[in-house]
């Protein structure tokens, strides 16, 4: 990927804005406040491109009837924001000290102010930490997103990892193009709401195996998923399920805990907007975008769709 380097002192003068984060909401962000010619500074992390950059090809990103890879999607998104004048500089944020005039940023020894912020850091997938699982994750049949990829897997068995409504959700969802789906819990009932719960266990596609919990992804001669090796939480008894994708849906990790002290998070952390927003925060100037505060959607085009939206909020912010 193109990256730019920003020569100049950052220390000498304040920013108009700062974009944090170089997923789907930050690059859209970093598109439109430089066509207003705000001049944003993008700050890109460990992950540059976002959870896109590892998946193999994107189906449902508009525009795109063939698919695109998701490295590709993000390469444009980047090359897009270089094109109307943003910049990007590669810096981890340490900490911030938000005040309704001056941003600062903390970034290791380095310090950096803006009158605007826009935070689209984004959210991890929680995995499963077991063998074979990194090997497969991204087009060899592990993934986390069943709308994102539950169509590659069309008349294939299929495993969803997860007791939630999350899980269930994604579950009721590759029911629509799976042969079959096997929901993998370590406990004896759902944590999913009962309507989401009785629909899955009335599914005639779906089943339930309780108290087991996955061992191992075991890859057939083509490198990709053949089967889960899966265990009893209470026996300890062993077997294996045989599936062409397994789903992980265990919850996600927003990236937000260098804002904890700054702004409102949920219990599971995400960063919370004002009543009636989608991307305001109660500190003037300061904007949300993306899984960092989206734990319902999730999806690249709704990502987007708040990096624009915070974007020309702190654009008419900053004119007033």
């Amino acid at each position: 990927m193109e990256t730019t380097s920003v020569k100049v002192d950052l220390q000498k003068f304040m920013e108009n804005i700062i974009i944090i984060g170089t997923g789907c909401a930050g690059f859209t962000a970093g598109i439109y406040a430089a066509r207003a010619n705000l001049n944003p500074l993008i700050l890109e992390g460990k992950q540059p491109g976002g959870q896109l950059t590892t998946t193999s090809e994107v189906e449902n990103f508009p525009g795109f009837p063939e698919g695109i890879d998701g490295f590709m999607l993000m390469d444009n998104l980047r090359k897009q924001a270089l094109k109307f004048g943003a910049r990007i500089k590669h810096a981890l944020v340490n900490s911030v000290i938000f005040g309704e005039g001056k941003k600062t940023l903390k970034l290791g020894d380095e310090s950096i102010e803006a009158k605007a912020v826009i935070i689209a850091t984004g959210a991890a997938p929680r995995l499963l930490g077991i063998p074979g699982e990194q090997e497969m994750y991204g087009g060899k049949g592990v993934t986390t997103c069943a709308t994102c990829d539950g169509a590659f897997y069309r008349n294939m068995d299929v495993v969803v990892v997860g007791g939630g409504d999350s899980a269930c959700e994604e579950a009721l969802f590759l029911t629509r193009f799976c042969s079959s789906v096997t929901i993998l819990h370590r406990r004896d009932q759902f944590r999913a709401s009962k309507i989401m719960a009785q629909r899955v266990l009335e599914h005639p596609k779906i089943k339930v195996l309780w108290e087991t919990k996955p061992e191992k992804i075991i890859p057939g001669e083509d490198g990709k998923a053949k089967s889960v090796m899966i265990s009893g939480t209470k026996d300890g008894k062993t077997s294996e399920v045989f599936c062409k994708g397994i789903f992980v849906a265990i919850g996600h990790i927003p990236n937000t805990e260098c804002f904890k002290d700054e702004l409102d998070l949920d219990e599971n952390g995400y960063l919370l907007p004002l009543k009636g927003s989608n991307v305001l925060t109660k500190i003037p100037g300061v904007y949300i975008a993306g899984d960092c505060a989206d734990h319902v959607y999730r999806q690249a085009i709704t990502a987007s769709g708040m990096g624009c939206q915070a974007a020309i909020e702190a654009e008419r912010w900053l004119a007033e």
